[in-house]
């Protein structure tokens, strides 16, 4: 992120994010840091949570919104253990689920696990604490549950809160949950798919924009209760995925998640409800206040900040240019279009199938992230180039077991 002559930098604790951390032998109180110049303790422009900040402060230079609300929901896999082997001569690993169909009579079905209870669901206990250390934390928790993976996948929802806010209560969730399964002799995994043909961990962002107390995403009137401006948020969400991607999907393996068949987004359209849409507007937030949408693509191997600051941006640049998501072709699509013919689903635009791809929208379209100082252009490149050479390259040049399978004997 620096030059070798110029390296040093500072972390500044925010007194504000100040916990006293349970994980701890002794007592101790763990802070969020901002990352500063070490000498002129000015803020480091590459610092992912002052892009957040500056991504807010654009958002009310526009005039548009002073207050944009986050709820993104962490979904999860708790394992008993993973065993890995990697070597030029081995490569392999091995999954050892705390429950499942293969732990008993009482074992979930693979796919089976959404909302289930206890003694099905082996980690009831697991979660119970965390949302409670959590909560002592001060992170008021929505709910918790039982995922659809039957091997041990959880989700918790948190209320929602404002964009930087909420970039640290991320941190601090994924903190807790790794460290509470640790305690309990357990691996906590956000893994975007961590299992094949099991459900993947998402991160899907429910977000919102208010003025002065009035909430902008509501109109009586409008397709499922949205406003002309949270068509154009949509739109602008839309049209900009596929280099979204690239910093809300920055894994290889975010895209193993992305296939079609387990309620994971593949296409670029909004609907009421429908899971498989990129943008779902849930049927059960209809009030004023909590008419959001739900941007469902992103996985937690972001990093968070960053994230929620390039959908903002990209739903600020379709407010801006009135970006009209029917005229794009984005829907609103209401039916499952995996039953449409292939002449009516070659209309829908889908989301990229791997990351060089997205890291290749990303090359192409960034000029909405460079608005106001945001982000800027040479962050770009080295983030194309980073995620090029640490991720896609590594796994591009390493033979894969299943290759082995198919073409050993060839």
């Amino acid at each position: 992120m620096k030059t070798i002559e110029l390296g040093d930098l500072s972390l500044v604790p925010e007194l504000k994010t100040g916990f006293i951390d349970p994980f701890s032998e002794i007592p101790t109180i763990s802070f969020i840091c901002s990352i500063v110049e070490a000498d002129s303790k000015k803020p480091f422009p590459r610092d992912p949570r002052f892009i957040a900040e500056k991504a807010v402060n654009f958002m009310r230079l526009t005039g548009i919104a002073d207050l944009s609300l986050w709820g993104p929901e962490f979904e999860y896999y708790i394992f008993e253990k993973i065993l890995v082997n990697m070597s030029h001569m081995k490569f392999g690993y091995e999954i050892i689920p705390c429950e499942g169909e293969d732990k008993g009579v009482f074992g979930l079905k693979t796919a089976g696990g959404y909302h289930a209870l206890p003694p099905e669901d082996a980690v009831a206990g697991i979660r119970d604490r965390t949302i409670t250390l959590l909560e002592d934390a001060g992170i008021p928790i929505h709910y918790h549950h039982h995922e659809v993976g039957g091997h041990g996948q959880v989700e918790i929802e948190v209320t929602f809160a404002p964009l930087q806010r909420m970039g640290d209560i991320a941190m601090m969730v994924k903190y807790f949950a790794r460290m509470t399964a640790h305690e309990a002799g357990k691996l906590a995994t956000f893994m975007p798919k961590p299992l094949h043909d099991e459900a993947g961990n998402g991160m899907h962002f429910h977000q919102h924009l208010f003025k002065k107390g009035k909430p902008l995403f509501y109109s009586k009137n409008g397709y499922a209760g949205l406003s002309r401006t949270a068509l154009h948020y949509i739109a602008g969400l839309l049209k900009h995925a596929p280099a979204l991607l690239a910093l809300t999907n920055p894994s290889t393996n975010s895209y193993k998640r992305l296939v079609p068949g387990f309620e994971a987004p593949v296409n670029s359209f909004f609907s009421l409800g429908n899971r498989s849409a990129a943008i779902r507007i849930p049927k059960y937030a209809s009030s004023p206040e909590a008419k959001r949408i739900e941007f469902r693509p992103p996985d937690a191997t972001c990093n968070v900040y960053l994230a929620m600051a390039a959908q903002l941006m990209a739903g600020l640049d379709g407010i801006r240019k009135k970006l009209d998501p029917g005229k794009l072709g984005y829907g609103p699509f209401d039916v499952n279009i995996f039953e449409l013919s292939k002449k009516e689903r070659a209309r829908i635009k889908p989301i990229p199938g791997n990351l060089s791809g997205a890291l290749e929208a990303l090359r192409k379209d960034h000029g909405f992230l460079l608005e106001g100082g945001v982000f800027d252009e040479t962050m770009i490149e080295d983030w194309i180039g980073l995620k090029m050479e640490k991720d896609v390259i590594p796994l591009r040049n390493r033979t894969h077991p299943l290759e082995v399978q198919y073409y050993l004997d060839c």
